[in-house]
């Protein structure tokens, strides 16, 4: 499956950048001084329903798989925390 790396800076209500690859992401993150999290995302798939597809969440409760609870859905993903640029420790 193809994915992207998706830059969110702290407190951002929108994305502010989209990788190729982790290392493009943090070099980005680097030249700008940034904070926030660059996250790995299936690119053309809905984190939902590949979670339910591979078995990493299985729906249990009446509001799984509600349009709310699907648009919020935020499984653990790999990720990066940046702080001012660098790869936090």
């Amino acid at each position: 499956m193809a994915t992207v790396w998706v830059f969110h800076g702290e407190g951002a209500r929108y994305a502010a950048g989209v990788f190729a690859s982790a290392a493009d992401g943090l070099a980005w993150a680097a030249s700008h001084g940034v904070s926030g999290l660059l996250t790995e995302y299936t690119l053309g798939d809905g984190c939902y329903d590949l979670a339910v597809r591979e078995g990493s969440f299985r729906p249990s409760r009446p509001h799984h798989g509600t349009p709310a609870h699907v648009a919020a859905f935020s499984p653990s993903l790999a990720h990066v925390h940046i702080v001012d640029g660098q790869p936090a420790a």
